[in-house]
């Protein structure tokens, strides 16, 4: 065992934290703390490292153990550049190569006695500095940066430039450098793309030492954990197994326990009206039987209902009318910012009613290509087209559909006036507002509180196209479980940008991944994009938009033009596909009323005042000779077809 907590106990004012909570992590161990946004998970990491106090209880970490934290916000040094940053987290290795370079010049003035002395030092300093793997030092600091999304351009920017996403990535890898005993990471793989989050699951399952995890990525959870601990209504419980394990358990408890629940109702109810009925017959001895049956039931110990789990609160979206097919054509698009190309060319279609999940490296481009649909700004080269009754719903994460001076509640019933009390309310609860917090006003909010409110007005827009640009940033797994449950639900078409793969996999039926400044399609979810991510992207994974020129060099044109060239023909084959389908339904349509008239005409030649008219025969008859003709053009053409 590294670290134990024992019977800990947390309040703020009439709010409880955790009560009588006990855990425990041992050696090596990869462990998840889990619990809704504001269960108290980043308290309790606050407790063990000693930053906040334990209202009772103790926390023993190992002796001679030592433990690094990662919190959700950072402060870094004014004037460090990232690599100097991230460098000073091993400043004891390269003071020691400092005085190993200091003892080498100093043994060129040296002799006898002081000659040996100093050499017995040196040998002891290098033996060491070997033992800590100094002469890798730099290389695995180099490693861990580009692990964590940075390029070797980037190093040399200063952390005061930083966005907070980049300042806590920095702060990631510093931590990740001093090797300590136990991590605690508080949402290590917030601000990380998916090709970082990919290095750091391999980071940590092969890392030596134990890690405590609080974070809401599910994915990254199953590859990474073999322990859930759950922060539940100020209850700890402990399970074994990744998170697909954990809510399994879960869910066969909350089961049981409802079914212990329910049982137990049944009787008390059969009981009632067993003492009831004998009351009513009133007589002495029935009267005696059913004060007997009434102390059973004082006596009994009740079973607590399970809580109502917050993913039973359901909401449904639905638009207001149903778009054409053709949703979005996007033709030839092009988006620079001074010398970066993000995207060249883009050309693809997204019709009614799919998912579709637009994945890629930070900084690629996929927010811009949203901004640009919804004209936040205007692409540099070519264009896009809407659809027929193709109406947007928009989800930005800057929130600038929301008014500070309103309330929760407010701004929710001033742009939906038609929503009753109630259903504002379950509205918002499903996004984690209950009880007085729809009474707070928007500017006392946090982001993910705003993001939270943002996504409620989405949900209730009736748009029938929407646009989500992360929409999964600071939700808890609970509320992530809501939106998946009504996006899939959802008639209407989703394009969103997510570095959620968990998110992606349920939702997703389409992935467009930007990748070398171009759109790769993949027909699938997450799991079927891993599979056949190396098939697609062949061409494009060693090179990138600033080795072009590189890239040109060092493989052949071609290579690459017939990888474009395969993107074209799928597109070109999925459009003679759809034009196949539709000219079969011409077809049958069309041989379907032929057939139609000429039973009708048949009908119509029994009459006697149709038959006994000469001018009107021979005009049916015509008609019905041109439609016999036409019908069997139709049948071969169907036959064609249906091939």
């Amino acid at each position: 065992m590294i670290l134990a907590c024992h019977n800990i106990e947390k309040s703020f004012g009439e709010q409880v934290i955790v009560h009588d909570g006990s855990f425990h992590i041992e050696d090596h161990e990869k462990a998840a703390l889990v619990g809704v946004n504001g269960a108290g998970k980043s308290t309790i990491f606050k407790m063990i490292m000693g930053e906040e106090p334990l209202d009772g209880g103790s926390v023993i970490l190992a002796k001679g153990r030592t433990i690094g934290y990662l919190a959700q916000h950072q402060s870094l040094l004014a004037g460090n550049t990232i690599y100097e940053e991230v460098k000073s987290a091993r400043a004891d290795i390269f003071a020691m190569e400092a005085q190993l370079r200091s003892i080498e010049q100093e043994l060129h003035t040296l002799s006898g006695e002081a000659l040996q002395s100093r050499l017995e030092t040196y040998n002891r300093l290098q033996s060491d500095f070997e033992a800590q793997n100094g002469y890798a030092c730099e290389s695995e600091i180099v490693g861990v940066l580009k692990g964590l999304g940075f390029s070797e351009e980037d190093f040399s920017k200063q952390t005061d430039t930083l966005s907070g996403g980049q300042k806590t990535r920095v702060s990631l890898g510093k931590l990740l450098l001093t090797r300590p005993d136990i991590l605690l990471l508080d949402e290590p793989t917030n601000h990380l793309d998916l090709n970082s989050i990919a290095w750091l699951e391999t980071f940590l399952m092969n890392y030596p030492g134990a890690v405590f995890i609080v974070s809401h990525d599910r994915y990254f959870l199953n590859r990474v954990v073999t322990k859930v601990i759950e922060i539940e209504r100020g209850e700890v419980r402990m399970y074994l197994g990744n998170y697909k394990a954990y809510s399994a358990k879960k869910q066969q408890i909350r089961d049981a326990q409802l079914k212990e629940y329910l049982n137990q109702q049944r009787e008390i109810r059969h009981q009632q009206a067993v003492i009831e009925k004998l009351k009513s017959f009133n007589r002495e001895k029935s009267i005696r039987r059913a004060e007997s049956r009434e102390k059973m039931l004082e006596k009994l110990t009740p079973v607590e209902k399970p809580a109502e789990a917050a993913k039973e609160i359901h909401f449904t979206l639905e638009p207001s009318c149903i778009s054409g097919n053709d949703v979005l054509t996007v033709e030839h698009l092009s988006k620079r910012f001074g010398s970066q190309l993000l995207f060249d060319d883009a050309d693809f279609e997204i019709k009614r009613g799919e998912h579709v999940a637009v994945i890629g490296d930070n900084g690629t481009g996929k927010t811009t290509l949203l901004k640009i649909l919804n004209q936040v700004i205007s692409a540099d080269k070519g264009s896009f087209t809407l659809g027929a009754k193709v109406k947007i719903g928009y989800y930005d994460q800057e929130h600038h559909v929301l008014h500070d001076e309103k309330t929760i509640f407010d701004e929710i019933s001033d742009d939906y006036p038609r929503l009753n009390n109630t259903q504002i309310r379950n509205t918002l609860a499903a996004f984690q507002f209950t009880g007085d917090d729809v009474f707070k006003e928007i500017r006392t909010l946090s982001g993910g509180e705003k993001g939270r409110v943002s996504l409620a007005k989405l949900m209730l827009s009736e748009a029938n196209f929407l646009i989500l640009d992360e929409p999964t940033n600071h939700l808890d797994i609970t509320s992530k479980e809501i939106l998946e449950e009504a996006l899939n639900n959802y008639s209407g078409t989703v394009l969103y940008v997510s570095h959620d793969r968990y998110f992606i996999n349920q939702t997703a039926s389409r992935i467009l991944e930007l990748v070398n400044c171009t759109f790769v399609n993949y027909i699938g979810n997450y799991d079927y994009y891993l599979e056949k991510k190396e098939e697609l992207t062949r061409a494009y994974a060693s090179s990138s938009p600033q080795s072009a020129s590189e890239t040109a060099q060092s493989s052949p044109a071609p290579q690459a033009s017939e990888s474009k060239l395969s993107w074209q023909e799928q597109k070109e084959q999925q459009a003679k596909e759809r034009k196949r389908k539709n000219d079969l339904k011409k077809a049958e349509d069309e041989i379907s009323r032929l057939e139609d008239r000429n039973a009708a005409i048949d009908h119509e030649m029994t009459l006697e005042e149709v038959y006994s008219n000469s001018v009107r025969c021979q005009e049916l008859t015509t008609e019905r000779a041109e439609n016999e003709a036409r019908l069997e053009e139709l049948y071969e053409l169907w036959e064609t077809l249906a091939e």
